[in-house]
């Protein structure tokens, strides 16, 4: 099983950052929250500092551990550890994704996700168990 950080980001206006995975990648086209693998004998928030700086030039701070997901890709599986984290600073530049946006909690439930996400979109409240990864209109 493929440990996974991910980091729910609030801004000071209460928006979540979230980014697609761009095309190539695997769940392309799926919407999540940022982070990615940790190496071995890392803890989820050194992954999610590392990661984040990596792949959109920001600085986080993860602070509190908000769920614990896994999930079977069929054939992978992946144990998802999602962090609540500040945004410390950085101007945005995508590298495993081709989109992001800064989405209010009332939006989340507009996008399509990666099912590993799905759960803690969920857990904000913004997606009924009915409609999971599917896409309002």
């Amino acid at each position: 099983m493929i440990e996974v950080a991910a980091a729910i980001i609030e801004n000071r206006q209460g928006y979540i950052l979230i980014a697609r995975r761009k095309k190539g990648k695997s769940q392309e086209g799926l919407w999540e929250f940022p982070g990615g693998k940790l190496e071995p004998g890392e803890s989820p928030e050194a992954c999610l500092k590392r990661e984040l700086m990596e792949e959109m030039n920001i600085e986080i701070a993860a602070y509190e551990l908000f769920g614990v997901n896994e999930h079977d890709y069929g054939a992978v599986q992946i144990k998802l550890i999602a962090y609540r984290a500040k945004y410390l600073g950085g101007e945005i530049r995508l590298a495993d994704h081709d989109e992001y946006r800064w989405a209010s909690h009332a939006e989340l439930g507009e996008y399509l996700w990666a099912p590993a996400d799905v759960p803690f979109v969920e857990l904000l409240g913004n997606l009924s168990a009915e409609g999971s990864g599917q896409e309002s209109n």
